[in-house]
Parts: C-alpha cells; sequence; structure tokens
C-alpha cells in the first residue's frame, strides 16, 4: 500500500506533532498544580527526559501517547499500513529506549509513574487520583 499523501505533504504532518506540550501533558500538569504539587518540565539531565519531575517526592511522571509507545492491548496503539518495517523498528527502539530510561531511573532511586494517554482520556478523574497515591506513597 503506498502513502495517500506526497513526501512534502507528509513531512508537514509529521512536523506537527508534538513531543512536548500536548493536550494530555498540559491536562495533567494543570491538575498537580491544582492540588498543589509543584514540578520542572521536561528535566533533560535524567534520562528519558521525563514529562515531570518532583524533586520532593523523588517522582518523574511520564505522560505517554499510546500511539508512540505502544500501549499493549490500547486501540491506540496500531501500526501504519504503509512502511510496517520501518515503523515496526521505530516502535521497538522506543520501548527499548522508554525501559532503558525507566530502570536507569529507578536504579537512581527515582519513582517511576507512567500515565497513559487513553486513561487520561477516558478515566481522567481515577487515573490522576491513582497518580496522586502513588506520588504519596513511600
Amino acid at each position: 500500500m503506498t502513502d495517500k499523501l506526497d513526501s512534502r505533504q507528509r513531512s508537514i504532518n509529521m512536523a506537527k506533532i508534538h513531543s512536548t506540550n500536548t493536550s494530555i501533558e498540559v491536562k495533567v500538569r494543570k491538575f498537580l498544580f491544582s492540588e498543589g504539587f509543584r514540578y520542572r518540565k521536561n528535566v533533560s539531565s535524567l534520562p528519558g527526559k521525563p514529562d515531570l519531575v518532583l524533586k520532593k517526592y523523588k517522582t518523574v511522571i511520564f505522560v505517554n501517547g499510546c500511539f508512540w509507545h505502544r500501549h499493549t492491548g490500547c486501540k491506540r496503539a496500531t501500526v501504519p499500513k504503509t512502511r510496517t518495517d520501518y515503523w515496526v523498528a521505530k516502535f521497538d527502539k522506543n520501548i527499548e529506549n522508554d525501559l532503558n530510561n525507566y530502570q536507569q531511573l529507578r536504579a537512581s532511586g527515582w519513582k517511576v509513574i507512567i500515565i497513559w494517554e487513553c486513561d487520561i482520556l477516558r478515566h481522567f478523574s481515577t487515573t490522576m487520583l491513582k497518580t496522586i497515591e502513588e506520588i504519596l506513597s513511600n
């Protein structure tokens, strides 16, 4: 199957996809801030450049998109029908990088919390309450 868009149009579409300040990420940040949590965003000195770093709680939070980070069993974790080999290799590398980053952070004493895009979209309140409990747990 061939791409319906030419390479220029595809490039324009892909350039619109941002890795920081996504709507889901902003929603999580606003909620945590309203609950009194203070954090730093996208700390590049830590493995994986976590979306949120709560130094007081020695906790990092990754707000993962289901498509890019391959949320197991999620309907959003589809594989494009064109250039399938490219996408599968890219997704495999993303997963490998994520696991390595989480492992390094945990080895350094950080608590790692992963929030999935679909959980925020479907069950925002429940997901955020669980996240707060996890932040506050020892």
